[in-house]
């Protein structure tokens, strides 16, 4: 039987309260409006970002609301006026959008888009300024445009990236958020060079991305630089070579670094968010040529200090959004390298639960154990 046009029924995780563990509901999906698709979501997984807006501790609280914003589907049906999409596409939404018409979105060094860009306090779709999910006829609020932890969710079309129907979703769904903030950081900003070094701050899930990537650049030391030991020896599996704790040294880690390469790394990516780290991650670079990327996202009453004479010196301090990609038009091609072999992608995912346990995903990632936890929304 045909659910276009249809509402459709269908089970949701919806977050009622901040910190409260999520409850599974019927919930009520419309049909996709003007520029809009509705997915069926097959496999998703759980970034920080979830837990940072579920704890809602330091930004505005909108609930009820279904979070998720890292996963894979199958188109149901689409909207008018929706051209390169048709039922049965394999997709990945994403959290950030490109509608291919502004500013940011025709130069060729920009994927911020004016129109779809990150939103995190927006819990409505675009078109009319309305929820597509309800219970008993009451709107749920959606989350970055994407709304995963629901079998159903409705996407503008801007933030759907259409791939390769044979990449397996149970692998290549990661790579709608930290998978390729990581990895984009390293190959597509920081750009390093084979047989260049590397330090990368902070081994999360979004630093061994970009270590991942440092790697597949040919990097010959990858340094690695975390407070928690416990994380070193998964990390040698992303190409690690070498690790540092500022925590065993009495002195600024970026003087221990530029020791250990005689006067500083050719790279380094930032994926912390501690205004600290930032600075020593821009400061271990080498004079001359040394290029630092900021990917962690700071406390907003942050300031980076460093001295002028560090960038008079030929230190570049660079920024990134989603590792420069553009969501509809590159992150097609991040699927082939998996595809291909050139990038690893199964490591990233160490724990796997069914839709009905979601709450011990989130038990995980606050427990600090593993990476990424795969949500199977069938079970």
């Amino acid at each position: 039987m045909s659910t276009v046009g249809q509402v459709i029924r269908c089970k949701a995780a919806v977050a009622w309260e901040a910190g409260k563990p999520l409850s599974m509901e019927e919930v009520e999906v419309a049909p996709p409006q003007k520029n809009e698709v509705r997915i069926k979501i097959l496999f998703t997984s759980l970034c920080h970002t979830d837990v940072y807006f579920w704890e809602a501790k330091g930004q505005n609280p909108l609930f009820p609301r279904i979070l998720g914003h890292e996963a894979g589907g199958i188109v149901e049906s689409v909207g008018e006026g929706v051209t390169d999409l048709q039922p049965g596409d394999h997709v990945l939404p994403v959290f950030t959008g490109e509608c291919k018409e502004c500013r940011h979105c025709l130069s060729e060094e920009s994927n911020m888009c004016d129109l779809l860009r990150i939103n995190t306090d927006r819990g409505e779709m675009l078109h009319d300024g309305k929820s597509r999910f309800s219970i008993n006829g009451k709107p749920i609020y959606h989350f970055l445009g994407t709304s995963t932890f629901s079998q159903y969710t409705v996407v503008h079309v801007g933030q759907v990236a259409k791939i390769n129907p044979d990449a397996p979703l149970d692998k290549v769904c990661v790579l709608s958020c930290g998978m390729s903030t990581g990895f984009g950081a390293t190959v597509n900003v920081a750009k390093p060079k084979k047989g260049q070094s590397v330090a990368i701050f902070g081994l999360g899930a979004v630093g061994l991305a970009a270590a991942e990537g440092a790697r597949v650049s040919g990097a010959s030391r990858i340094i690695g630089v975390d407070l928690n030991p416990n994380r070193f020896e998964e990390a040698k599996k992303f190409g690690v070579t070498e690790f540092v704790n500022p925590k065993d040294h009495n002195k600024p880690v970026q003087e221990v670094i530029a020791e250990m390469t005689g006067g500083g790394v050719d790279r380094s990516v930032e994926c912390t968010g501690s205004i600290q780290a930032m600075i020593s991650a821009f400061e271990c670079v080498h004079d001359g040529w040394g290029v630092c990327v900021l990917v962690g996202v700071p406390n907003k009453d942050d300031a980076f200090k460093t001295h002028p004479i560090n960038l008079l010196n030929e230190r570049t301090l660079k920024g990134t959004f989603f590792g420069n990609y553009k969501p509809r038009s590159d992150i097609p091609a991040v699927v082939e390298r998996y595809m291909n072999k050139e990038l690893e992608l199964d490591k990233f995912i160490t724990h796997s639960v069914p839709f009905s346990e979601i709450n011990k995903a989130f038990e995980y990632m606050l427990a600090g154990e593993g990476l990424r936890c795969m949500i199977r929304m069938d079970a």
